[in-house]
């Protein structure tokens, strides 16, 4: 059973060998971690598993620390005396494999680089240490996953302590927004304050069901660390009923930190956030198929015709007769709970009418854009789709004749040639659009480029 779970944040400045007296800036943080550390020994865990944002994190999969165990000190950080060992639950590594296994779920202990303990892992362990040390670890990962599926983690860990009938408590290792003023690592964005005040909302009262619908190009903005050790948390809590405390926050070097504590008060059905949210985005992808124009209703025709069955279809007849008709460059793009699943287009035609470019591009974006793996049968039903009609490029000699909202940008430099479309979410300026697209043409930033200017008609 989980009988506790916690939040903490992981800044080694706060450990005092590392601070050397900066640690007393964030004064209220070290108060609520030693009450963490209090609790927790009260709850006396047998095994204490704890996702922290810097373990070995993979674009499609979850890594779960393999072997007995595993040593580590704060050396990087100029105090190599402390140090820390740990023993790991292999038992509970081991069910938690099998059953992800089950669940169609992408974790495991493969791919391990290096074995010493992170400092998101020590950080709080620093702390729950000098109450509680009679627990094994269970260390966990974050993956380039979308935040269902760390929340589905957390929902097998919660089925694996009910199978091994164990005490374990859980710790979601994260800070919060880096971003929170210009003198910070990362300086200042007005996303960083604003995520920090709505997630120690969410959090501070235990509504994990918001969790889910936080935009990635928000979080992104905002530099936050821990937002998916916070959704696989509440993936653990999931259908339990919890009493929420929120010990403190802090943000006094430009990053925030933020303690919550959760107690277990037993079964709460009515907490299935993941499945109020799947239900949800299916009910908005049915909402906007019901808007789709003919252009986006080809792509997804041809886009479940062929995840189903392995054929690409023929073109079908009842279009608009531009689209027989013409031929232009499309764009195929494909999301799935507002995050990119695949996306491939042309530059200029390649077929002879749009009707076919589209078919080529949709089964190219939903199986061979090369950043993702091929889409499944169960998530078509998640999927919404845009379709982008490039017009003629236009060369021109600077920036300042692009606009990110209206004018797509193509750059090229001797055989190397990256582009973008206009009006992106989380794309905000001309600069950034140029150096998304030279990045994608592996041209560095500060390498001169050819620049075109290209318009679109997006379809929805």
């Amino acid at each position: 059973m989980i009988s506790g779970a916690f939040m903490a944040p992981h800044p080694p400045l706060i450990i005092p060998e590392i601070g050397r007296g900066e640690e007393r800036r964030i004064q209220d943080t070290v108060n609520a971690y030693h009450e963490v550390g209090r609790r927790i020994a009260v709850l006396k865990p047998e095994t204490i598993v704890l996702i922290s944002p810097h373990q070995i994190m993979y674009a499609d999969y979850f890594h779960i620390s393999p072997g007995k165990g595993a040593k580590g000190d704060f050396g990087q950080f100029g105090a190599g005396q402390v140090k820390m060992e740990v023993t790991y639950d292999t038992e509970f590594v081991e069910t938690l494999c099998k059953l992800a296994e089950a669940g169609d779920l992408s974790a495991g202990t493969l791919g391990e680089r290096d074995r010493r303990l992170d400092h998101g892992t020590m950080v709080p362990l620093y702390f729950i240490n000098q109450y509680w040390s009679e627990y094994r670890l269970v260390r966990l990962g974050l993956s380039g996953f979308s935040l269902a599926d760390h929340y589905a983690l957390g929902q097998r860990i919660r089925e694996t302590a009910k199978i091994l009938k164990k005490n374990v408590v859980l710790v979601a290792s994260g800070d919060l927004s880096h971003r929170l003023k210009e003198e910070g690592p990362y300086g200042y964005k007005e996303e960083g304050p604003k995520y920090d005040g709505l997630i120690m909302d969410v959090m501070g009262n235990g509504d994990f069901g918001k969790l889910l619908e936080f935009p990635e190009d928000f979080c992104e903005k905002a530099g936050e660390c821990g937002h998916r050790s916070f959704t696989v948390m509440a993936g653990a809590l999931d259908r339990t009923g919890v009493v929420s405390r929120r010990l403190s926050y802090e943000g006094p070097f430009g990053v925030g930190y933020g303690i919550c504590a959760y107690e277990i008060q037993g079964n709460d059905p009515a907490r299935n956030f993941r499945d109020q949210y799947e239900a949800k985005v299916r009910e908005q992808v049915l909402e906007q198929r019901a808007r789709e124009d003919a252009y986006v209703r080809l792509a997804r025709r041809t886009v479940d015709a062929y995840v189903r069955t392995g054929r690409k279809p023929d073109t079908p007849d009842g279009l608009p007769q531009e689209m027989y008709d013409t031929r232009a460059g499309v764009f195929v793009s494909i999301k799935k709970e507002g995050r990119l699943r695949g996306c491939i287009g042309t530059i200029q035609a390649e077929q002879n009418s749009i009707a076919e470019e589209i078919i080529e591009n949709a089964v190219s974006a939903a199986v061979k854009d090369p950043r993702f793996s091929p889409i499944e049968q169960d998530e078509l039903d998640k999927l919404t789709i845009s379709v982008d009609v490039l017009g003629v490029t236009e060369a021109i000699d600077s920036m300042d004749k692009l606009d990110v909202k209206r004018y797509g940008v193509v750059v090229t430099k001797g055989y190397r040639r990256g582009l973008l479309l206009p009006n992106l979410s989380g794309v905000d300026t001309v600069e950034e659009q140029v150096a998304i697209a030279k990045q994608k043409a592996g041209i560095r930033e500060e390498e001169e480029a050819e620049l075109e200017r290209f318009e679109v008609v997006r379809h929805y």
